[in-house]
């Protein structure tokens, strides 16, 4: 693992980073609810509005290397904590990559990227109910779930309902 190169994602990555995002997608049987497109990468992770950032890794030649690894996050900030931290939304390792350090080596990227970006301290995500070896590999390092808090999310209809409530 000592020759995968991990850099910050360019606009220039949007396919690759899309491309990483469906597999992650399938794996987590979501599939036939992702619908991300080229697009919206480019449009809300790149530029001087960006709403996300992506770390790659990559084995190889820049231009003919091979992706393997995509960490996806963003600024939060917890008014409970006083503090700003980041949210990691997705984290992808090629099955090649696995289980050889490569997932905590992103991770440490986004702690002290995040960190000397925006004063980060801490870093909050959610994992898939099925995803057991997701949930294992983050408890090892330390991460909890809070019970006192639920995730609850408002999408589609109903968001559309509520935004044009007067």
């Amino acid at each position: 693992m000592d020759d995968i190169e991990i850099r910050q994602a360019l606009a220039t990555d949007s396919e690759d980073i899309l491309a990483m995002l469906t597999r992650l997608a399938h794996e987590l049987g979501d599939g036939d609810r992702f619908c991300c497109r080229i697009e919206h990468i480019r449009n809300y992770g790149f530029g001087e509005h960006s709403l996300f950032q992506s770390l790659i890794a990559s084995r190889g030649q820049h231009k003919g290397s091979e992706k393997c690894g995509l960490a996806l996050f963003f600024p939060v900030f917890s008014t409970t904590r006083g503090q700003p931290g980041v949210y990691l939304q997705d984290l992808w390792i090629s099955p090649a990559c696995r289980d050889a350090g490569l997932g905590i080596r992103l991770l440490r990227k986004i702690i002290d990227h995040s960190a000397r970006q925006w004063h980060a301290s801490y870093l909050d995500l959610m994992v898939h109910v099925d995803n057991t070896a997701a949930e294992r590999f983050y408890r090892r390092y330390g991460f909890v779930e809070h019970t006192h808090d639920r995730h609850l999310s408002l999408d589609g209809d109903a968001f559309r309902a509520l935004r044009n409530e007067n």
